[in-house]
């Protein structure tokens, strides 16, 4: 069973094994307004935990997504490309943005549960 973390930049992480899927929040989504465009890393590139690695662009502005853990991205979620507006629809399911695979474990301590996010947001 995939273990959900969020992180300060209001994207939230999936891990499963050695596999984290990353996507925005429901609030990200709700802040944004409606997303028009997404731009994603590319499979097989390589990111660090901390580093821009793509941006949401709504109606409103532009924001950027940030790599929560170091690895190599293993999968990138096609449906964003034709669909953005998937981010808004479903943020937490459909709606992810692309997978990392780690090397080793995920250091979670710097990520917060589901409770504690919600009520930094609050």
């Amino acid at each position: 069973m995939a273990e959900v973390f969020y992180t300060e930049d209001h994207e939230w992480i999936s891990i499963d094994g050695d596999t984290v899927r990353v996507g925005i929040t429901d609030y990200a989504q709700d802040q944004l307004g409606d997303i028009v465009y997404v731009e994603l890393p590319d499979e097989d590139d390589e990111v660090e935990k901390g580093e821009e690695v793509g941006s949401v662009e709504s109606v409103k502005s532009v924001s950027e997504i940030y790599a929560p853990v170091n690895g190599t991205v293993s999968a990138v979620n096609e449906t964003i490309d034709d669909a953005p507006e998937t981010a808004n629809e479903d943020p937490e399911g459909e709606g992810w943005f692309y997978e990392v695979t780690v090397d080793g474990e995920v250091d979670t301590s710097n990520f917060m549960d589901k409770a504690a996010y919600d009520a930094s947001i609050e």
